[in-house]
């Protein structure tokens, strides 16, 4: 089984910019998209028309042009949930659930603790009631959680550690809530195959050149149940992929 999960920073722009090749060629069992800025009512023909065999699932935020998810699934679900049952959080169209035979499928847009570390306080909340979230899936059947975590979990997972380790993104809480996440029962899918790979990251600035010059961070995973670890192929980020400021990233399961 492929799995595919992409911030796009727009779907509705990212559409011309190379969507519609990769979408068209990665033949993947299951796509998630994160930061999709739009409501459902704004869906165009192209999009319409590339999803018209899929099994398709948004959240979008209430606020409009910010946030949001989608699901594109080959296989259809026994269950879809939307949010984690707090409207705090719920609002802002962060989080898709799939329930299908043999795992949970969680698709996620992490909140951005913001410049200044002006949302940490809202991050941390969030941190504990996801984490929550997710033990209580993995106490039915094994989870596969992905999407745009912001965070770098440890210094090889960005270009410049130690002039953003205050920065959000890099903090030490939010890093320790990963942490606390993982050792609750979870692997980061990319480490698991690749412990010691460096110069691998799925986000760049769009200032000073950092995609060309690969100045970027690593806060797209893929993260599974420990229980199903051994059945992990390959977790891949696709770093020649175009049209946003992050680039997809993979996962290849045998479930």
């Amino acid at each position: 089984m492929k799995l595919i999960s992409w911030n796009v920073n727009g779907l509705r722009a990212v559409i011309n910019k190379g969507f519609k090749d990769f979408y068209n060629t990665i033949n993947a069992d299951i796509i998630c998209l994160q930061e999709t800025k739009m409501q459902q009512d704004q869906i165009s023909i192209d999009i319409n028309e590339m999803f018209k065999d899929r099994y398709v699932y948004w959240n979008s935020a209430e606020k409009k042009g910010y946030s949001g998810t989608v699901v594109i699934s080959k296989i259809k679900p026994i269950n879809i949930t939307y949010g984690i049952g707090k409207e705090e959080h719920d609002k802002e169209g962060r989080i898709i659930t799939l329930e299908f035979n043999k795992f949970y499928l969680v698709n996620c847009y992490t909140p951005n603790s913001k410049r200044g570390l002006e949302r940490l306080d809202y991050r941390m909340i969030w941190e504990d009631e996801i984490r929550n979230y997710l033990l209580n899936l993995n106490k039915i059947k094994p989870v596969i959680y992905c999407g745009d975590l912001n965070v770098a979990h440890n210094e090889i997972d960005l270009k410049n550690p130690s002039s953003n380790h205050h920065n959000a993104g890099f903090s030490d809480e939010e890093r320790s809530k990963m942490t606390e996440l993982l050792n609750s029962g979870f692997v980061d899918t990319f480490r698991y195959k690749y412990p010691d790979k460096t110069g691998a990251y799925s986000w760049w600035s769009y200032m000073f050149h950092a995609r060309e010059n690969n100045a970027g961070w690593r806060i797209d995973y893929f993260i599974v149940s420990d229980s199903i670890k051994d059945k992990i192929e390959d977790a891949k980020i696709l770093s020649e992929v175009m049209g946003s400021d992050h680039c997809p990233v993979e996962l290849d399961i045998d479930l």
